[in-house]
């Protein structure tokens, strides 16, 4: 196949993939929002300004990967962090962390509560 029929069958495929997604996006707008909420109904043209509203507005997911890599280099960073440190300075940090996020451990242990029965 010619590499110039390739590349008008995949912007063709593209724009069916866009048009499929603007009517589909026209159908549930038309199909909920009058009834739910009283707006009115949307033609194709002004589904298309909303969805491009929205991306301007909330972007696609930003630079890809999704947010598992983001996740892991923040944990990578934070245990090069307290590698670094000195086991008395890791030993505050966890406890300030613990003072921090952990106060409902205080509440709910068994030893520390003043309704035990003996």
């Amino acid at each position: 196949m010619n590499k110039v029929v390739k590349i008008a069958l995949w912007v063709v495929f593209g724009l069916f993939m866009v048009a499929l997604f603007g009517f589909v996006t026209m159908y549930l707008w038309n199909w909920l929002m009058p009834k739910i909420f009283g707006l009115p109904s949307l033609t194709l043209i002004e589904t298309f300004g909303l969805l491009l509203l929205a991306k301007i507005l909330f972007g696609f997911g930003g630079k890809g990967g999704g947010g598992s890599q983001h996740k892991w280099q923040w944990k990578n960073r934070m245990f090069n962090k307290l590698e670094n440190m000195s086991p008395e300075d890791r030993e505050r940090f966890k406890s300030r962390m613990k003072e921090k996020w952990c106060r409902w451990d205080e509440k709910s242990s068994p030893e520390k509560s003043d309704t035990s029965n003996g």
